[in-house]
């Protein structure tokens, strides 16, 4: 049911210079060279961003059998690749956005457009739902908005399609002409207007502006009658369009009159003249928000009361990220029921291919019935079974009548059920050890059922890792990096608290230069986990030198004695060349050659001929303090004279590094060949870089809420007291899993809801105990020891600390729930 195009038509369309001859018709774009699991109508976009450049990988896609090419004019096409056919043109991404621009044009059906600050993929799934057995829905997979996303999912508009719903995003001003020509929106709905994303802009006013531009050609425009600056905005700027409206305030459109909640939530609202009632099957003041728009729509598009009603009461929640558990028999259990749409198990297989090489073992995917795919089951299926195939998955579990019917496409030894209860009976008679799993299925089938069985049953207190926000802020720091400058990303003490393995592949995927661990142990779990990227090991000892030979890791030699046994251990291994870090101490007085020591060292490495020198570094002490600057500048100055002297004597050139994450921020000009990021990875800034995310969500629950007397002690020692009586929370974490006992007795607050709530009593090995009197809350509520919105660094001032020693602190069995969205 897809629509296919010939190379000639698209280079016509995107104004390139075609070279070479292809008879081949596309049906896919690509612009990720991962994503590539048959080359049989694939169309290879060379996209340039960032630190990254599509055209490094046309050799290997062409190896893999992809004959087809959009790459800019500075690309030269070798001999070996004549075989293909390049589109040439001046810049790859608007190629990409004209083709998306022409193939829109070819349907005259319904396009819904949704941007805002907020609410945008859940308003756009909800419709989706909404939709269902009604319309066939086209939609954005997860949340592709960006320059790039919006093309690849207007790509995905198909003869089957009745009507598209897609997400636009904007980070800085002009970027919205753009998006609106691909989409060309018959109808628009902006959820909100904020603060997120407003760095780039001059006012929340140019950003909404800005916003608003997605809207120029739609017919009808959706917004909120309350944010009085967006109804303003859209009614000055388009008033020959349908308005329509939501909001508590008399005038809107769509009037929400009360809110009842109890284990959901009963919205009264007014249309025209008339009153009627919606159970939401949530509690949340969020959900009430992004429902308005969803209810609008359904009333403009002339459904009856009573069945949006019904539809409403059906909404199932929408999980936005991908969660990774550890599960039993020491598999690993990726979930992952967000989107069902074939994007998106495409994304998923890598991830679990990605993470299987931490296991070793097999990769299993669970799949159920796909809904809301905008593809014919006859079309979709098959295309299931071959990238189940392509992508060397060892074993298929198919939930669901309609995957089941095509059950003949997927491979002999594949199994089907009918229903999640079918599977859920058949589970214990699987042998699942020492493999990655993948659970995938649409909201209908349950299957958290499944993850629950399938999941290793630990303590409840969770820390959940942000790969989303750590990949943020690598490239925050690295928008500060000179073009050609590399990075050394710090991954020791698990980490930092962080986990090694899981930030180390995320690391490896966004292609950092090196990685640092502190032991030669924490190199060979990496490699032995499948982690290929070069590791220095910053405090090697002479009983590892094997095992780090062994595991290709490169040592930071600090010492002449250290230098000796390593040549000595390299030439008992038989190997011809090996790098070493040579390592200077110009103040910091700890691991270290002196400044003095230059000439000696060259005259070692002179007959060291095994040995490498591919880095020389110092260690600073003080960057992330004004105060220290002018010694931080003493010690730069006395690297720099050592580097001139062992590049003289030795008569090579190798990599110089002393910045760390403080010193990336505040002194840019001596980042040298490569630059040292660990902390600021986790969204610890010198300068307070707002653009930085928090990485890491310590978690927990409460167990009991106790009544507590005037005159009652709570906790050992007696120590705490609620003076007039009142209420405690008794919550599942203690300094067993690294909640220091110095935040006994309201030294320390956690955050339960949007209150900070104070530790009362002494902090115990296995739990501790808050005051929450007067407070709405119950047993099982959520409790944020730090997050997002209560940060580590509170914690570590309260703690007179640093906040590496609040990650690294926490306990290894607290249980790291890995995410992305």
């Amino acid at each position: 049911m897809s629509v296919k195009y010939t190379i000639g038509k698209i280079a016509e369309v995107t104004g390139g210079q075609l070279v070479g001859v292809s008879f081949d018709v596309v049906s896919r774009l690509v612009f990720d060279s991962r994503m590539v699991f048959e080359p049989e109508g694939v169309l290879f976009f060379a996209l340039k961003g960032g630190h990254n450049d599509g055209h490094r990988y046309v050799s290997g896609l062409f190896e893999r059998g992809v004959r087809n090419f959009v790459v800019d004019i500075t690309f030269r096409i070798s001999d070996e690749l004549r075989e293909a056919a390049f589109i040439v043109v001046p810049d790859t991404l608007k190629a990409l956005q004209q083709l998306a621009t022409l193939h829109r044009a070819r349907f005259h059906i319904p396009v819904v457009a949704i941007t805002g600050s907020n609410g945008k993929t859940i308003v756009k799934e909800w419709l989706a739902q909404v939709l269902d057995g009604v319309e066939k829905v086209t939609r954005s997979p997860r949340s592709y908005n960006s320059q790039i996303g919006v093309p690849l999912s207007v790509w995905q508009l198909n003869a089957a399609s009745t009507i598209g719903i897609f997400e636009a995003g904007i980070s800085v001003p002009g970027e919205m002409p753009r998006l609106e020509e691909i989409i060309h929106p018959t109808i628009g709905i902006i959820t909100n207007i904020g603060t997120a994303h407003q760095e780039n802009f001059l006012s929340i006013e140019q950003k909404l502006h800005e916003k608003l531009k997605l809207f120029a050609r739609a017919e009808v425009v959706f917004c909120s009658f309350d944010q009085r600056m967006i109804y303003d905005a859209v009614s000055t700027l388009y008033p020959d369009k349908t308005i329509l409206t939501w909001g508590r305030n008399s005038g809107a459109s769509l009037q929400l009159l009360s809110v009842n909640r109890d284990y959901s939530t009963q919205l009264k609202l007014v249309w025209g003249e008339e009153t009627f009632v919606v159970d939401l099957p949530f509690t949340d003041a969020i959900s009430v928000e992004n429902v308005m728009p969803v209810v609008l729509f359904l009333l403009y598009r002339g459904f009856a009361f009573s069945d949006i009603a019904a539809r409403v009461s059906q909404l199932q929640p929408v999980a936005m990220r991908m969660e990774q558990k550890e599960g039993i028999n020491g598999s690993l259990i990726i979930n992952d029921s967000y989107n069902s749409d074939f994007t998106s198990l495409e994304v998923a297989l890598d991830f679990l291919n990605q993470q299987g090489l931490k296991k070793g073992g097999g990769r299993t995917l669970i799949l159920s019935d796909m809904f809301q795919t905008g593809l014919d089951d006859s079309v979709l299926y098959p295309r299931v079974a071959d990238l189940v195939q392509a992508k060397g998955i060892d074993r298929f579990i198919g939930v669901g009548n309609e995957i089941s019917r095509f059950a003949s496409y997927f491979r002999s030894g594949d199994t089907f059920y009918t229903s999640t209860e079918a599977l859920i009976q058949a589970l214990p008679g699987f042998s699942m050890r020492n493999e990655a799993i993948l659970i995938k299925g649409s909201r209908a089938f349950a299957f958290e059922r499944v993850s629950a069985l399938l999941e290793q049953k630990q303590h409840a207190t969770v820390m959940e890792i942000n790969l989303n926000a750590l990949v943020n802020n690598l490239n925050v720091f690295r928008e500060r990096l000179k073009p050609g400058t590399k990075v050394l990303a710090m991954v020791k003490a698990f980490g930092y608290g962080s986990g090694s393995f899981e930030i180390a592949s995320a690391l490896q995927h966004q292609k950092v230069d090196y990685l640092g661990v502190a032991y030669a142990d924490e190199g060979m779990e990496l490699r032995q986990a499948g982690i290929t990227v070069p590791i220095m090991v910053m405090n090697p000892e002479e009983k590892s030198f094997g095992q780090m030979l062994q595991y290709n890791l490169e040592p930071e030699i600090y010492s002449f004695k250290l230098l000796e046994a390593f040549n000595k251990a390299v030439m008992d291994y038989g190997a011809d060349s090996v790098n070493i870090h040579i390592k200077v101490d110009t103040g910091m007085y700890r691991l270290g050659f002196f400044d003095d020591d230059a000439d000696e060292i060259v005259k070692c490495l002179r007959k060291m001929t095994h040995l490498r020198v591919r880095s020389l570094f110092t260690h600073l002490a003080g960057t992330d303090e004004e105060v220290h600057d002018d010694f931080t500048r003493h010690q730069l100055a006395l690297f720099e004279r050592f580097c001139q002297q062992l590049e003289k004597g030795i008569g090579y050139k190798f990599m110089r590094h002393a910045l760390n994450s403080a010193g990336i921020e505040r002194f840019a000009a001596q980042q040298y060949e490569m630059v040292r990021l660990g902390i600021g990875l986790y969204g610890i800034s010198a300068t307070k870089d707002v653009r930085l995310s928090n990485v890491a969500t310590l978690k927990t629950y409460i167990s009991q809420i106790k009544t507590v007397r005037p005159e009652a002690t709570i906790g050992y020692g007696r120590a705490g007291k609620v003076p007039t009586g009142g209420k405690i929370a008794v919550i599942p974490i203690g300094y067993a899993d690294g909640l220091n006992r110095h935040l006994s007795n309201r030294m320390g607050e956690v955050l339960i809801g949007k209150h900070l709530v104070p530790i009362v009593g002494n902090v115990c090995m296995d739990m501790c105990m808050l005051d929450v009197s007067g407070l709405d809350v119950s047993e099982g509520d959520e409790v944020i020891v730090f997050g997002d919105n209560h940060p580590f660094t509170v914690m570590a001032s309260k703690l007179n600390t640093i906040p590496y020693e609040i990650l690294t602190g926490i306990s290894r069995r607290v249980k790291r729930v890995y995410f992305r969205e």
